[in-house]
């Protein structure tokens, strides 16, 4: 390996440099599409409580109501939901047993990690094809006002058991290589806010 002659770094070879350059990197675009997809679910959650209010508005004030209004605000509740699990919340937002999973060392929460991981993973690659039929046979459905196929309704699905997949095998082999995940910490505990 080539070592580097920067007085600031000695010892660091340049491979080493780019490596964590790269590395660097990934983070950094990882971190700004994280960022985005949390302004997404905003938006989301935001055109839900406009249509929300306008519902309210054309029904009580205007004696006028309107259908799809409901049927906005249940397809941003499903996407919402959906979106924000596979590519918002982090792993220790998710709900977990915390008084056992608290209560046990490190070696145990690596083997429960895995085990959650292998099944998890196991019921998702079982289920996509399935998922998959059944929303292309769905295109030939359409919502009662707004007339939107139901396979773009239920397509968020799709991507949010491929986002699961990758989550719980990167979390399995982060198991297997020896990582516990961290314990819970009562005094960090908040609203998920």
């Amino acid at each position: 390996m080539l070592k580097s002659d920067t007085p600031g770094e000695p010892g660091v070879s340049r491979d080493r440099r780019k490596e964590y350059a790269v590395k660097h990197r990934i983070a950094a675009i990882g971190g700004w599409l994280a960022r985005r997809a949390e302004n997404v679910l905003v938006l989301m959650l935001a055109a839900m409580f406009c249509v929300f209010i306008l519902q309210i508005v054309f029904r009580y004030l205007l004696n006028l109501p309107i259908g799809w209004t409901h049927e906005i605000s249940v397809l941003l509740w499903l996407w919402l939901v959906l979106f924000g699990a596979a590519f918002v919340t982090r792993e220790s937002e998710e709900i977990r047993f915390d008084i056992i999973y608290g209560a046990v060392g490190p070696q145990a929460r690596r083997v429960m990690a895995l085990i959650t991981a292998l099944a998890l993973v196991a019921l998702y690659v079982i289920s996509l094809p399935a998922m998959v039929d059944y929303v292309s046979f769905m295109k030939v459905e359409r919502t009662a006002y707004l007339k939107i196929p139901f396979n773009w309704v239920y397509a968020i699905y799709l991507a949010f058991a491929v986002a699961a997949i990758a989550r719980y095998l990167w979390l399995g082999w982060q198991a297997l290589r020896g990582k516990a995940p961290e314990a819970f910490d009562p005094t960090k505990a908040g609203s998920g806010v």
